[in-house]
């Protein structure tokens, strides 16, 4: 049997392993991405405001005023109410660490072999990512629920007719303080498909992209900062879709996987979202990233505390990470879900 290092007792009490200094591998998330906070964490991609809520205007339809008229007709003006205020209200986050400050003594050079505090500033910011995107891709439970952000299942809302049929989400009679039954054109597309083919999903994608499309006839200053869309679904989906590509390429090669990472629509990338895995109705979403947007409180956007000693413990010290804010969807109908039965 052949002698190994780790048998020699004296090289094992004098020679020390080699550490890995100063990294560390981390195998804790469970979600393969976090596009949620892959979002909020790009500054130039978010909005910031002030305010006890965020407030937006909608307008909910027109006064008629536009008629065809003959020679010497009588003048007459047609002034209606037409302006109506959406609201949401801020909501909060947060996450810690703490250490003891005899621990950075012990944690020191030469024996230091990575930094503790990195190690629990990276647990706790890895907590607060797995807890943003469970907003992001939810919704409150319903009305009374008043500490969950108002995320994607909120504003973009299912349907098993096609068209503008998102109305409001489970447990709420409105959106933001506007009614989808009152005003129709405050809902998003919804459809519904039974399998995964050019014939049916495709076909589908195809005609929420087009109907979700709108063009003001007249320039007015408005949210949108351009249709900026993002395709988001399960592997289920994407998987069939990536088959498809191959389906109708004649000239692979000899890759059996040549078309994995690869599936655009109308040039855009299908991108799998992992916290989608869950989504018993294997949903496709289609996110207007120029409309649906996170917005925070100016100056509380990631305001990491300085470390303070706790009350507890005059040797512990602690330091907090808060976050105020919401995700808003101010024109839902530019966004669209297609979800099966």
């Amino acid at each position: 049997m052949a002698l190994q290092a780790a048998q020699i007792a004296d090289l094992v009490t004098t020679t020390q392993k080699e550490l890995g200094r100063l990294k560390w591998t981390d195998i804790y998330p469970d979600l393969q991405d976090h596009i949620a906070f892959r979002k909020i964490m790009d500054a130039h991609k978010v909005s910031f405001s002030s305010g006890y809520e965020i407030q937006f205007n909608v307008m909910v339809g027109n006064s008629g005023a536009a008629k065809n008229v003959g020679l010497y007709g009588q003048d007459t003006t047609n002034v209606g109410d037409v302006m109506k205020l959406a609201s949401l209200p801020w909501r909060h986050s947060e996450t810690s660490y703490a250490f003891e400050k005899r621990e950075i003594s012990m944690n020191r050079e030469p024996a230091r072999i990575v930094e503790l505090i990195k190690t629990r500033r990276h647990d706790a910011m890895t907590s607060l990512a797995e807890k943003i995107e469970d907003n992001f891709w939810g919704k409150p439970t319903d009305s009374s629920d008043d500490t969950t952000p108002y995320g994607i299942d909120y504003w973009i809302v299912p349907n098993a007719s096609e068209g503008f049929n998102g109305g409001a989400p489970a447990g709420f009679t409105d959106v933001a303080g506007l009614s989808p039954t009152t005003y129709a054109n405050w809902r998003n597309w919804s459809a519904q498909y039974a399998d995964v083919s050019k014939t049916d999903l495709i076909r589908k994608m195809r005609k929420a992209c087009t109907f979700t499309k709108f063009v003001s006839p007249v320039a007015h200053p408005n949210y949108n900062t351009g249709d900026k869309y993002g395709l988001y679904t399960n592997y289920n989906v994407l998987g069939t879709i990536e088959e498809l590509l191959e389906a109708q390429n004649d000239s692979l090669g000899n890759d059996v996987a040549s078309m994995d990472g690869r599936a655009l629509f109308r040039g855009m990338p299908i991108q799998w979202a992992p916290k989608l895995e869950s989504a018993a109705t294997d949903p496709i979403y289609g996110v207007n990233w120029g409309v649906f947007k996170p917005v925070f409180l100016k100056g509380e956007y990631m305001r990491e505390s300085a470390p303070k000693e706790s009350a507890l413990s005059h040797n512990t010290m602690e330091v907090f990470v808060d976050l105020t804010y919401n995700f808003e969807c101010r024109n839902r109908r530019a966004n669209w879900r297609i979800d099966t039965a």
